[in-house]
C-alpha cells in the first residue's frame, strides 16, 4: 500500500482526533526512520480524546513508513473497528495496548517495539544494567513482564498491568520494549532513551560481563532524580522530531 491509498479524514473527524491521528502517524514514521520497525509487526496506539474510549492503531499490512493520519484505524477497547474502513487490525497487537490504555489514565500513547537490541536486553537475565547515562536516567522507570507467547490471551492483560505498576517503560521478556506517555512526545522520548540504553548495553557487553564498568552509586542516585524530567525534555525534542520527518519522510499528516 502507498500513501494516498485512503481518503483524507481531516474533515470527517474532530480537531482533537485529527491531532491525535497526526501525532500517532508521526510516531510510526519516526520509528521507521530510526530503523526500529519490524516489517508490518509491532504497534503504536493512541487514545482518541472524548468519552467513547476509542483508540487508534495501525492497519495490519501497512509498513510504518507508509502510515498517515487518515490510514489509522479507530477501534474500541475490545479491538472492534468502529469506523468505516476496508482495513483491519492485528488482534495480538491490541491485546497489549488495550491493557495499558484501560488501566493507566495517562497512557494516551503506547509504543511497543521488537528491535534487535531491545529484545536482546529483554532476554538478558539481569535486564537493563546501570552502565550508561541513559540507563541510569531510566532507573525505577522500567518494569518487566515475563514472556507468555503471542499476546492472544486476554487474560494476560491483567498480569501485564500488574507488572507495569506505576512505571512508564517496560521490557517484555524475550519479546521487546514498551513505552507509554500522556503525549506522543513523552512516549517518543521514553522509547528513544530506552532503545538507546539497550543498544549501549549490547555494545558494552561485547567486552564480556567482567569488563563492564557499573556507574558509581552516587551517580546512579543523582541520575535517578534527573530522569524524572522527561516531560520537559520531550516538549523540547518533539518539534525537532517533526521537522526531521518533514525533511526526510513527509506525508504523515495527510
Amino acid at each position: 500500500m502507498a500513501d494516498g491509498a485512503v481518503a483524507n479524514l481531516k474533515a470527517q473527524v474532530s480537531e482533537a482526533e485529527w491531532k491525535a491521528r497526526v501525532d500517532l502517524a508521526a510516531l510510526y514514521r519516526l520509528v521507521a526512520l530510526h530503523g526500529w520497525d519490524d516489517m508490518i509487526f509491532t504497534h503504536i496506539s493512541a487514545r482518541v480524546p472524548g468519552p467513547e474510549h476509542h483508540f487508534l492503531i495501525n492497519p495490519y499490512g501497512w509498513y510504518f513508513e507508509e502510515m498517515t493520519a487518515s490510514s489509522l484505524v479507530k477501534v474500541d477497547l475490545d479491538g472492534k473497528v468502529v469506523q468505516e474502513t476496508t482495513s483491519f487490525i492485528n488482534p495480538a497487537g491490541f491485546t497489549i495496548h488495550s491493557a495499558v490504555h484501560a488501566a493507566v489514565e495517562d497512557a494516551h500513547y503506547v509504543i511497543h517495539l521488537h528491535t534487535v537490541d531491545g529484545v536482546g536486553v529483554a532476554a538478558q537475565k539481569d535486564g537493563l544494567l546501570p552502565i550508561s547515562q541513559n540507563a541510569c536516567l531510566l532507573q525505577n522507570q522500567v518494569a518487566y513482564h515475563g514472556y507468555e507467547g503471542l499476546a492472544l490471551d486476554h487474560d494476560e492483560r491483567e498480569r501485564l498491568v500488574a507488572d507495569l505498576g506505576d512505571k512508564s517503560l517496560m521490557l517484555l521478556r524475550n519479546h521487546g520494549t514498551l513505552a507509554l506517555g500522556k503525549t506522543a512526545a513523552e512516549a517518543w522520548v521514553g522509547i528513544f532513551f530506552l532503545e538507546k540504553a539497550c543498544s549501549q548495553q549490547v555494545a558494552a557487553l561485547s567486552a564480556g560481563r567482567d569488563g563492564i564498568l557499573t556507574a558509581p552509586d552516587a551517580a546512579q542516585a543523582a541520575t535517578k532524580e534527573q530522569g524524572k524530567g522527561i516531560g520537559f525534555v520531550s516538549a523540547l525534542a518533539w518539534p525537532g522530531a517533526l521537522r526531521l520527518l518533514d525533511r526526510k519522510l513527509p506525508g504523515y499528516d495527510t
